[in-house]
Order: structure tokens, then C-alpha cells, then sequence
């Protein structure tokens, strides 16, 4: 069975205001950019659900939940709630579908878990809210839509499952919300440093997570080097049930809210590797905020997913989806041409560094 594309026209009209680092088009712009590359599947994408409240409270407290269906209706909260749920602070403004759009995003990475509970693959870009807590918004996430997922996964009777994130921030909210189930196995790639500032090697949340900070300028040769020396070593130790894998864009070098270095080759590589590894594979979304190197990227993954050849050129109608972007950060005042006339990336090899090796071998040791 092909894979599943899940997706929603709800994240392309909706914003999380302009001057936002989530005010860019993402969701929309790589499913069209898939659509105009002929890579959709038979009869399109499949729409993503918007999961109810009784199924956000699988993972959310009732009270969270229902604060944010308030702030949708009203465009408010109240002092207590922004203080209890930071909603309207803390990078998590009150926008137009502030419940909506997180629910939406739930409700395909849900659809995926059940569409592949018997076996199969699913890319939902929508997905991939890492940072969701059970009773607050956090880095931009208001609903851990991984998290519902994966209880998906485990409802299905499913009890050897490997989550796997590359965002360049830790994946602290699905860690945490499965730090005392040993049935979930997470491994988090990210910037050492970077917020939420968590997710040190020596932390393994009971010994079912590990933890690879890596230093600013990390390189394709060095996610190549985790990769081979530690993500699928472990995965073949589990030998999981079931594989997650949030695939945040935000690694990339040209993103603005990290420092690394990765090629969209990188990402690619990490799909094509683990989607063999286990029967069932969901890839999400994530972290991304360069418009062109999203849209690049998670089109391309598909791609990846699905054995096509990457073109050298893009045809015109898939260039004419990239010049129509907009960016106004500085990256979008003269955008090199490739970004609007290829999908891959510049591979960007370089040195190993001893920092990387180092959390290799950690992540290897009992």
C-alpha cells in the first residue's frame, strides 16, 4: 500500500500573526508544491480531521483544553489563564483558530497512527507540535499532537514504539509525556543550548529516551555519523513495533531560529533510513521558519517516502509554487535562485567533531 499524505486547508489562510516566526505559509506550501511535482497520491491528500475535545483530553487536562476553545471564541484570556496555560505569552499568541488549527493538527497525526496501526506509512506535515505540555502551550505548540499519536499507537495495542525527532529543539513534550512508559522510546537530535534548553545526554527520562545535543555548524557528515553510529544501532537493538519521526526543518542552515548546518540530504537520509526499520512509520512536520527550506524540504521527504527521483530542475508549475512565496526576514529580501528552481539542497559534508562522537557513544551506553 502506497504511503498516506494527511493534510488541511486550514494552515493556509491562518496565522499566527505578522510578526510572528509562524506568520510564514508552510503546511500549504508543501503540499502544493507535492501536488505540482504530480506526486500526490490517487485521489489526493486526505483531509486531517479536526480531533474533538474528548480526544485532545487523552493527552490534555480538561481545563487546558477548554481554555483554549474559550480563547478561540472570545480572542481573550483572562490573567489566570495566561498565567496557568501561557496562552498569550510566551511565544503562543491568541490568534483566529488558536483551537482550531492545533486540533486539526492532532486530529491528522492521529489519523496517521490509525491508518498504519496495522501496518503501513503516513506523512503528516500539519503534525510534529513537539512541545505541547498537558496543561499549557509551549514553543509555539498548543496541542502535542505526537504525543496523541503515539497513544494512538499504544490504544492499538501496539508496546515497542521509537519516536525519533531531528527538530532543532529538543522534543521535550513528548519525552516527558512518556518518561515513565517504557512502551515509548524517544531520541531527540538537537542544538545544544538552544530553548527550551533541555534534553542533556545524562537525561533519559527513566532510561527510555536518549538525548544528542549537538553543537552549532552540525554538518550532513555529522548527522550521517549519528545516523549509522547511534540512531540506527538503537533503533535495531529495539527493534520497534512502530516508528515516529518528526522531521523539523528547522535544523537546516538557512533557518533563522538555529545555528546549524544540515542539508535538506540529511533529513532525506534520516527518512529513507528509518522508514525501513520498523513495520508501521509515521513522519510529521515541526519546526521550520524559512518558507523556501520547508516547503523544500518536507516536499522532498515525501518524495523520499515514496522512492521518486528527486529532479534536478523543478518543473515550471512546481517554480511558480516557490516565487510566490514571501519572506520578510532578511533571508527574503534576495533569495538565491535555487531556492525557487531546485528541491535538493547543496550537500554540506564536513568534519566530524569530537562533540558529536562523544554523544554517539553515549547514547549507545546502558
Amino acid at each position: 500500500m502506497p504511503p498516506f499524505l494527511i493534510g488541511s486547508e486550514i494552515y493556509r489562510h491562518s496565522s499566527y500573526g505578522p510578526k510572528h516566526p509562524l506568520a510564514i505559509p508552510r503546511v500549504s506550501t508543501a503540499l502544493d508544491l507535492i501536488a505540482a511535482l504530480g506526486w500526490l497520491p490517487e485521489g489526493g491528500w486526505i483531509e486531517a480531521p479536526r480531533a474533538t475535545p474528548e480526544q485532545l483530553t487523552r493527552f490534555h487536562t480538561p481545563d487546558y483544553v477548554a481554555a483554549l476553545q474559550r480563547a478561540e471564541a472570545t480572542q481573550q484570556v483572562s490573567p489566570e489563564e495566561r498565567a496557568r496555560h501561557h496562552l498569550g505569552a510566551h511565544g503562543n499568541p491568541i490568534y483566529r483558530e488558536v483551537f482550531s488549527r492545533p486540533a486539526t493538527s492532532a486530529g491528522g497525526t492521529m489519523l496517521a497512527a490509525r491508518l498504519t496501526a496495522q501496518g503501513g506509512q503516513a506523512h503528516a506535515p500539519g503534525g510534529g507540535l513537539h512541545h505541547g505540555m498537558r496543561d499549557r502551550a509551549s514553543g509555539f505548540c498548543f496541542v502535542n499532537d505526537a504525543a496523541l499519536g503515539l497513544l494512538e499507537w499504544l490504544e492499538a495495542g501496539l508496546d515497542n514504539i521509537l519516536y525519533v525527532d531531528i527538530d532543532a529543539h529538543h522534543g521535550d513534550g513528548v519525552e516527558l509525556a512518556f518518561a515513565e512508559d517504557p512502551r515509548v522510546f524517544t531520541l531527540s537530535v538537537h542544538e545544544d543550548g538552544r530553548w527550551p534548553r533541555t534534553g542533556r545526554v545524562e537525561d533519559r527520562a527513566g532510561g527510555a529516551a536518549r538525548n544528542l545535543p549537538v553543537p552549532p555548524g552540525f554538518n550532513d557528515s555529522e548527522m550521517l555519523w549519528l545516523l549509522h553510529r547511534a540512531i540506527l544501532p538503537l533503533a535495531e537493538r529495539l527493534r520497534p513495533q512502530a516508528i515516529m519521526l518528526q522531521g523539523g526543518a528547522d535544523a537546516l542552515e538557512e533557518d533563522p531560529l538555529s545555528r546549524l548546518a544540515l542539508s535538506n540530504n540529511a533529513h532525506w537520509q534520516v527518512v529513507e533510513a528509518l522508514k525501513a526499520m520498523a513495520p508501521r512509520f509515521v513522519l510529521l512536520g515541526g519546526g521550520g521558519y524559512n518558507p523556501w527550506s520547508v516547503a523544500r524540504c518536507w516536499a522532498g521527504a515525501w518524495g523520499t517516502l515514496n522512492g521518486f527521483a528527486i529532479p534536478e530542475r523543478l518543473p515550471p508549475a512546481a517554480e511558480e509554487v516557490l516565487r510566490a512565496l514571501t519572506f520578510h526576514r532578511a533571508a527574503g529580501r534576495n533569495p538565491p535562485e535555487h531556492w525557487f528552481t531546485t528541491l535538493r539542497d547543496v550537500p554540506r559534508p564536513g568534519v566530524v567533531r569530537a562533540a558529536v562522537q562523544r554523544v554517539a557513544a553515549a547514547a549507545l551506553r546502558d
